[in-house]
C-alpha cells in the first residue's frame, strides 16, 4: 500500500471520527504492537477508538472497499497474540479497531438474570454492578480487573471458575455484530431457544475472523449461598496432581480446583500480592466449594481428605471473604508476580487429561532444563488446563529462540497425551503452525470454509485461528462483486 492512500485513509478515519478517535504517530502505535504475549510484534498501520456500532460498521466498510486489512482489539490482556495486527502479506500493516470506548452497561434483566453490555466493558465490572442484587458474571479469567467481555469473546476465555461455570460461550446469548463486509447482524437473542445454525456458537472463540461484536447479551449467575475455599500444600508435586484426580473422581465438583508450583509460590510471596502460601511447599492447590450451605461443609471435608490420602501436609480453609481474596489475589496475581524473575514472561496454554497430569509436568519441566529456561506452572488443575509459565529476557535473540523451541515441544507433548494445544488463550498468532498436531487438512479445510463464510475477502483479523491456505491477497478481484452484494 502506498503512503499516500494510507495517509488518505487516516485522513477520512479522522473526519468522520474525530482526531482523537484515531492514533497514528508512531510512538502512539509503540503501545498497540503486541498483546500480552511479547514475542509476536506487529506495528499496526493505525488505531481507532468508535464509540457506537454505527462507527465500528463505517471503519470496515471504509478499509474493506481498499482493501485494508482490520482487526478488533479490547484490552490486549491475551495470550496468544490475537490481537496484533498482522497484514495478509509479509510486512503489509493493519488497523486496528479498539474497543474501550465502547465499555457501557447497556441493560441488566434480574428478572431473566441477563445482562446488555457493550464489547469494551471491563470484565469485573459487570460483577461488581450485579453484585447488590445477588448477582454475577460466573467466567473469571485471571486478568478479568483488565480484560474485556468483548475479548473474552473473541477467545472464548476461561478462568478457575469455568471447572464448575463452564467457559465464556456457556454464559453468552446473543451478539450485535459487525461483519466483515459493514453489515450489522444479530446472532443468537434473549436466551430462547432458537432454531438454525448455532452461529452464535461458531462466533464465540472465533478470535476477531468473523467479525467484531458491539454489543454482547451474557447470562447472570446467582451468588452462591456459602463458599469454602481450601489451601493444601505437598511436598511432592505428583501427589498434589494425584489429589486433582482423586477429587472429580470421588465425585466432586469444585468451584474452582488451582495448582501453583513451588517457583510460582516463591515469587508470589516476594511480591505486592503475598497469600500467606507456605513457602517449603513443592505446590499447593486451591480448591474452592460453592452452592447451598446445606450440605457443603460436608463436601469440603471429603476433599480435605481426599488431599490427606495424597499426601497432603496440612490443609486449611480461609477463615473469613477476607483471607479468601488473600487467597485468590495471589493465585490471580501470579502471572504479574513472575515478572519479578525476568523481563519478559511467555505464558503457554494447552489441556491434557487430568489423569496425566504427573507424566505431562515431568516432561514439561524436563523440557525447561533441555533448553535451559526458567519454567514454572500454575493452571487450572481440575480440568486439565496447563500454564507452563517460561521466564526469559527478550533482548536476547538465543534465548527467544530458546522459548520458541520450549514452548513447541510442550505444545507436542500434551497433544501426544491426548490433550489440546490451548484450553482458553486461543490460537492466534502464536499456536497458528500447532494446529496440524490435532487437525488434518480436511478438517482445517471445513473450518476455513465457515470463516470465509463471515469474511469472504479475508481481512478481518487475517493469520488468527485457523491455517489459510490462501492470503486474502488472493480475494481481491471478488471485492467490487461482493461489496455490491
Amino acid at each position: 500500500m502506498s503512503e499516500q492512500l494510507e495517509s488518505k485513509i487516516v485522513a477520512r478515519l479522522r473526519e468522520i471520527l474525530g482526531k482523537d478517535a484515531v492514533a497514528a504517530d508512531h510512538d502512539e502505535l509503540m503501545v498497540y504492537e503486541c498483546d500480552a504475549m511479547t514475542t509476536h510484534k506487529s506495528l499496526p498501520l493505525a488505531v481507532v477508538f468508535p464509540r457506537n456500532t454505527e462507527q465500528v460498521a463505517f471503519v470496515v466498510k471504509l478499509l474493506a472497499e481498499h482493501g485494508i486489512p482490520f482487526g478488533p482489539r479490547g484490552a490486549g490482556t491475551g495470550l496468544s497474540s490475537g490481537a496484533v495486527a498482522v497484514g495478509c502479506e509479509k510486512g503489509e500493516r493493519a488497523v486496528i479497531i479498539e474497543m474501550a470506548r465502547m465499555n457501557k452497561v447497556l441493560e441488566v434483566d434480574y428478572a431473566n438474570r441477563r445482562a446488555v453490555v457493550q464489547p469494551g466493558l471491563i470484565n469485573v465490572r459487570l460483577s461488581q454492578a450485579v453484585a447488590a442484587r445477588g448477582y454475577h458474571y460466573a467466567p473469571d479469567p485471571s486478568s478479568q480487573t483488565s480484560c474485556t467481555i468483548g475479548g473474552n469473546v473473541a477467545e472464548n476465555a476461561g478462568g478457575p471458575h469455568c471447572l464448575k461455570y463452564g467457559a465464556t460461550t456457556n454464559h453468552i446469548l446473543g451478539l450485535e455484530v459487525v461483519l466483515p463486509t459493514g453489515e450489522i447482524v444479530n446472532l443468537g437473542g434473549a436466551g430462547a431457544d432458537s432454531i438454525g445454525f448455532d452461529l452464535l456458537g461458531a462466533f464465540v472463540g472465533s478470535e476477531g475472523t468473523m467479525g467484531i461484536a458491539t454489543k454482547v447479551t451474557v447470562r447472570l449467575t446467582r451468588t452462591p449461598q456459602m463458599v469454602i475455599t481450601l489451601l493444601a500444600d505437598f511436598l511432592d508435586l505428583n501427589d498434589a496432581s494425584r489429589a486433582v484426580s482423586a477429587i472429580i473422581a470421588a465425585g466432586l465438583l469444585p468451584a474452582a480446583l488451582e495448582m501453583i508450583d513451588k517457583v510460582v509460590i516463591a515469587a508470589v510471596e516476594d511480591s505486592i500480592y503475598a497469600a500467606g502460601y507456605p513457602r517449603d511447599a513443592a505446590a499447593c492447590l486451591i480448591v474452592e466449594l460453592d452452592g447451598l450451605q446445606a450440605g457443603l461443609e460436608t463436601q469440603a471435608k471429603r476433599a480435605t481428605d481426599i488431599c490427606f490420602a495424597n499426601g497432603a501436609r496440612s490443609v486449611r480453609a480461609a477463615s473469613d471473604e477476607t483471607e479468601r481474596k488473600k487467597l485468590w489475589a495471589g493465585r490471580k496475581g501470579a502471572f504479574g508476580a513472575l515478572g519479578r524473575i525476568s523481563p519478559d514472561l511467555f505464558v503457554q496454554d494447552a489441556v491434557v487429561p487430568r489423569t496425566k497430569l504427573p507424566e505431562v509436568l515431568a516432561g514439561i519441566y524436563a523440557i525447561g532444563a533441555k533448553y535451559n529456561i526458567r519454567l514454572s506452572t500454575v493452571f487450572h488443575a481440575g480440568d486439565g488446563n496447563l500454564h507452563p509459565n517460561l521466564n526469559f529476557d527478550g533482548r536476547d535473540p538465543d534465548e527467544v529462540a530458546r522459548v520458541h523451541q520450549a514452548s513447541k515441544e510442550i505444545m507436542k507433548l500434551c497433544v501426544d497425551a491426548g490433550g489440546s494445544i490451548s484450553g482458553e488463550h486461543g490460537v492466534g498468532l502464536d499456536k497458528i503452525g500447532y494446529m496440524p498436531m490435532i487437525f488434518d487438512q480436511a478438517s482445517l479445510d471445513a473450518m476455513l470454509a465457515v470463516k470465509d463464510v463471515f469474511n469472504p475477502l479475508g481481512l478481518c483479523n487475517p493469520g488468527k485461528a485457523v491455517p489459510a491456505q490462501k492470503m486474502c491477497r488472493e480475494h481481491k478481484k471478488g471485492f467490487e462483486h461482493l461489496l455490491a452484494n
